[in-house]
């Protein structure tokens, strides 16, 4: 049985443009897989906390020397690398935020990448756990940047999934929503279109 993660990163929850999006990949992927288990983390409506000095001293601790407090935090940030690590399938609803990723999303990123759990280190550098993975990206823009160097979320998500051993990514774009309604129709129709590709293959494999 397949399992898939969805996280929505959208301050909007699941009415955010890219939740949208990636909530129509997940139903499609549902109907391809009716085994299969869908695992929902909404960013929003359930925020992982930022990172703090103490935070980060739980994840360093030896487990047999940690307090009860930073039991919690480690056992928390445990529970969102299980998830992680279940999953066959990573479905990421990502909107731009001032040119970079929500806070919410990075405060999660911080969570799970831990040393030991999803990377290690060794004498050729680091090594990413969590191989084997695709990961599905349905970005949103209100502007134009695929492609520009103001594009910073793009490598950035690349090179962080890819630094836990995720390295097959695919995006779907939707830009140029803020810009007009008839841009944004138009926007929206290619992704869904996109979306409808990604399935085919899928389709036919199962």
């Amino acid at each position: 049985m397949k399992t898939l993660l969805q996280l929505n990163a959208s301050l909007f929850s699941g009415n955010g443009q890219s939740s949208l999006l990636a909530n129509q990949f997940v139903a499609s992927w549902r109907g391809i897989n009716p085994d299969g288990s869908v695992i929902v983390r909404d960013l929003a409506g359930d925020p992982v906390p930022h990172l703090t000095a103490e935070r980060f001293g739980a994840f360093l601790a030896k487990p047999e020397e940690r307090t009860a407090e930073q039991r919690a935090v480690a056992g928390y940030s445990d529970v969102l690398i299980d998830e992680l690590r279940r999953a066959d399938v990573i479905v990421l609803g990502l909107p731009l935020y001032n040119f970079g990723v929500p806070s919410t999303l990075k405060a999660y990123f911080d969570h799970i990448a831990r040393a030991g759990e999803t990377f290690r280190y060794t004498e050729k550098g680091p090594q990413g756990l969590l191989a084997g993975k695709k990961a599905y990206v349905f970005a949103t823009r209100g502007g134009l940047y695929a492609g520009t160097p103001l594009d910073t979320q793009t490598a950035y998500i690349q090179h962080f999934l890819g630094f836990l051993g995720i390295t097959d990514v695919e995006f779907v774009y939707a830009e140029g929503l803020a810009l007009s309604e008839t841009g944004k129709q138009a926007a929206v129709a290619g992704a869904q279109a996109a979306i409808l590709q990604l399935i085919a293959p899928l389709s036919a494999a199962a």
